[in-house]
């Protein structure tokens, strides 16, 4: 369970009709977030979202802690922001838009495989196809860094940083946005563990809620 989910960040609108109807609406959708089964080293907490973006946003921040423990040191670590203007922005294909990253250390070897982004990106596309979500527009970027130390820090060994940033249109029935809303964070959970490297929950395992407390 996400916790701390507390509504909106929104841009000033004049009071009544309208505007408190879309507000209610977009509450309405987010509700879902809040409910969301993702697994239990993946720890979520709402964060502040964006008020420039759109005229409602809601975002969250998520570690891969294996320990399962807050205090423990994160593998991998990301954020998810939504976005929702009823104006459609052209660009976004429809109403929502989420704006991710994720980003975790890698294998030295992944710094030297010219796949890696191929492969980064699939991950986020496999994560949203398994879990049988409609998208669109989608768009983003995978950077891998190695870095390499000298002189005094010469025994440190190579480290590799992967970083997937990507934004896509979740494309939602009427009627059922809190539940698909819900399944595309909860979608971007599984690409944040895979990216840690987590192996898959077995058949019949279901994964719990990672809430930060």
């Amino acid at each position: 369970m996400v916790s701390r989910i507390s509504g909106t960040r929104s841009r000033p609108r004049a009071a009544g009709g309208p505007a408190t109807s879309e507000s209610s609406f977009f509450t309405r959708a987010i509700s879902g977030l809040r409910e969301v089964g993702v697994r239990a080293e993946l720890l979520l907490e709402e964060v502040p979202a964006p008020t420039r973006l759109a005229p409602h946003a809601v975002a969250l921040s998520g570690e891969v802690v294996p320990s399962h423990l807050e205090d423990d040191e994160a593998i991998a670590t990301g954020r998810f922001v939504l976005l929702h203007d009823p104006a459609e922005p052209e660009p976004w294909e429809g109403a929502w838009r989420v704006v991710s990253y994720a980003k975790a250390q890698m294998e030295p070897e992944v710094g030297h495989d010219p796949l890696a982004g191929q492969a980064g990106w699939s991950w986020l596309t496999d994560a949203l196809d398994t879990a049988e979500l409609g998208w669109a527009a989608a768009a983003g970027t995978v950077t891998c860094v190695t870095s390499e130390s000298f002189g005094a820090l010469v025994d440190r060994p190579p480290s590799v940083e992967l970083e997937i940033r990507a934004s896509w249109t979740p494309v939602l029935t009427p009627g059922r946005e809190d539940v698909e809303l819900a399944a595309h964070l909860g979608a971007w959970g599984d690409l944040l563990c895979t990216l840690a490297g987590l192996p898959p929950l077995p058949e019949g395992v279901v994964a719990l809620s990672g809430t930060r407390r």
